[in-house]
């Protein structure tokens, strides 16, 4: 699909329904924008949200990710894990 698209003077411009639809693009997504060899190519974003953990937070983890000998035992053996 090939279209010329006009630029606002905001510097915005819209996409045709379709391609939003083919890439499932929605008002208010991201796209990247990329300067590949004098071609701009644009993209799909996904934004994640970052969340910050304390040390605290990460250090309850380590403890509670511990086995206790007897299902360590227990898993290394139907594993067939020798000890």
């Amino acid at each position: 699909m090939r279209q010329n698209l006009t630029i606002s003077r905001k510097g915005q411009v819209t996409l045709p329904a379709e391609l939003r639809r083919k890439y499932g693009l929605e008002a208010g997504g991201t796209v990247i924008a990329e300067d590949r060899n004098g071609e701009l190519v644009l993209r799909p974003a996904a934004v994640l949200e970052i969340e910050i953990y304390k040390d605290e937070d990460i250090a309850l983890w380590d403890a509670e990710d511990r086995l206790d000998e007897q299902t360590r035992r227990l898993i290394k053996e139907k594993a067939g894990i020798q000890e």
